[in-house]
């Protein structure tokens, strides 16, 4: 599997990179600073130098960094600290640009990395409002894109080992989730055709990965009504 990670540098994205380089796959990271390539090669990730937040970056010009690849996942994000206006040109505009990349890519297979919250967003205008409304725009677009999608959904990230366990459910009672769970979650994610067309949340919890991603294809609720993929 040849898998572009957009954000390519972010935590979530490096271990998500190195499990498929471990297991014989193709990532490649998108990245913005040049000075962190050396960092994606040491995980077996192939770095791609672009800033994705640059006006002269449009969806065409990305392409060329997703062509030949099987699927995109969009893991990056503005983070803690950062104005609003950079939840709306990362969290969505990045996520406009990549549906666009891969459309002039030809890649047909995409995986976003959201948040817990979107669907329940909180009057305010403070900047966590403003990046759960960025992110609820940015789904919106893939799920209107025409591309075989899956909205991935974590619930408060930690940097603690992963457990290999989840809770995996439309909506899930919020906690804690290593990044390395997220990561592992994703890659089951890219192996399950079933995923397409669906919208879950995800936590810590006692179920192994694998099989709550598998065991999605029984939850109704997480199939978004209005697609016929998958």
């Amino acid at each position: 599997m040849d898998v572009v990670i957009v954000g390519g540098h972010g935590k979530i994205a490096r271990q998500l990179g190195k499990l498929l380089a471990d297991r014989g796959d193709s990532p490649r990271g998108v990245i913005r600073n040049p000075d962190h390539a050396d960092e994606l090669r040491a995980d077996g990730i192939d770095p791609v130098v672009v800033d994705l937040e640059a006006e002269e970056t449009t969806g065409q010009s990305l392409a060329g960094a997703f062509r030949g690849a099987s699927a995109a996942v969009f893991a990056a994000g503005s983070g803690p600290g950062q104005p609003a206006e950079r939840k709306w040109s990362v969290d969505h505009g990045g996520v406009v640009k990549t549906i666009d990349a891969c459309r002039h890519a030809g890649v047909d297979r995409i995986v976003i990395v959201s948040s817990i919250g979107t669907d329940d967003i909180p009057e305010g205008d403070d900047v966590f409002t403003e990046y759960l409304r960025a992110k609820a725009q940015a789904d919106a677009d893939v799920r209107k894109s025409g591309l075989h999608y899956t909205i991935v959904r974590p619930a408060m990230l930690t940097d603690e080992e992963g457990h290999g366990r989840v809770h995996a459910a439309r909506h899930v009672e919020r906690g804690p989730i290593p990044r390395e769970d997220v990561a592992a979650t994703l890659l089951a994610v890219l192996d399950d055709p079933s995923t397409v067309g669906r919208t879950f949340e995800v936590v810590g919890g006692p179920t192994p990965i694998a099989e709550a991603i598998t065991g999605l294809a029984a939850i109704d609720e997480t199939r978004d009504s209005h697609t016929n993929q998958g």
